[in-house]
């Protein structure tokens, strides 16, 4: 009886041993690394997000004293030449509907096709303005762009100057099938450009954070760990840092020293450095 008492002790002591080892290492498995395409993925659909809130920008900027006017429907001249704005005024609303045509060619040489739809109250007595706006067969040069962004605009912040806070959650479509569905909040402090009405010279910083998630389902979260310095005349982001996250594993992309170039530096956990050479988008 001692003996066979002994052996079903043992036999418990070794199957406890093992369902641990199972779970430790369960607890220890890792996800794989971010990869270049992921990061590059991600850039590509932050400079798309960038050229749009650039357009509503400076169309808000041009368009601020636009409740006192009679007209409801023109070409933006001083901006954009082959965009059609439509504006429908209540006492209370205004709906703008600012349309690309089958392909408007930005400065930068980026195209855009489809429509843009924004709402929001007329107050022309406040410093802080909320627009929400969709999109209707939107397309940034071959990507489709669905969904909706609640922005709170104000005309002067700390610095004086108008800054632009988004709340976004969309979906980007690429000609190949790929997808990626976009959440999260950016903050762009206009900080050049805003009083020339010309669309090359506008000069923005970014913070916020945001997360991203892809066709085969992996999420990744950006955080601006120092503002992205984006100017519109350059395809891509010429400074800053934003640091990267997916499940366990982490990097830094450093835009550079203002050069516009095509180059970031993408830096893993382990502090190992990389070139990643971005797209045109």
């Amino acid at each position: 009886m001692k003996i066979l008492n002994l052996k079903m002790l043992t036999f418990l002591f070794v199957s406890t041993m093992l369902l641990v080892s199972c779970n430790d290492n369960d607890t220890v498995a890792v996800s794989d690394p971010i990869t270049e395409q992921e990061a590059i993925a991600l850039i590509e659909a932050d400079d798309l997000s960038d050229e749009v809130n650039n357009i509503i920008d400076d169309f808000l900027v041009e368009n601020e004293d636009f409740s006192k006017s009679s007209e409801t429907e023109g070409k933006m001249e001083n901006f954009l030449p082959c965009v059609t704005r439509t504006i429908i005024l209540t006492s209370t609303t205004k709906t703008v509907t600012l349309d690309f045509g089958e392909g408007c060619e930005l400065p930068n040489g980026n195209v855009l096709s489809g429509k843009i739809i924004m709402s929001y109250a007329i107050d022309t007595n406040v410093n802080s303005l909320t627009i929400s706006h969709t999109f209707e067969n939107f397309y940034f040069n071959d990507i489709n762009v669905e969904g909706g962004n609640t922005i709170v605009r104000i005309r002067e912040n700390e610095n004086g100057n108008p800054q632009s806070t988004i709340t976004f959650d969309t979906t980007l479509t690429w000609s190949d099938g790929v997808f990626a569905s976009r959440e999260g909040t950016k903050t762009r402090e206009w900080i050049e450009g805003y009083d020339t009405r010309t669309f090359g010279d506008n000069i923005f910083l970014i913070t916020g954070n945001w997360t991203t998630t892809f066709k085969d389902g992996t999420v990744l979260s950006a955080n601006v760990l120092e503002p992205l310095r984006r100017e519109m005349a350059c395809r891509f982001i010429v400074s800053g840092i934003l640091e990267l996250h997916k499940q366990d594993r982490s990097g830094t992309l450093n835009f550079g020293d203002g050069s516009c170039d095509n180059v970031a530096i993408f830096t893993n956990e382990a502090g190992v450095e990389t070139e990643v050479v971005l797209r045109r988008n």
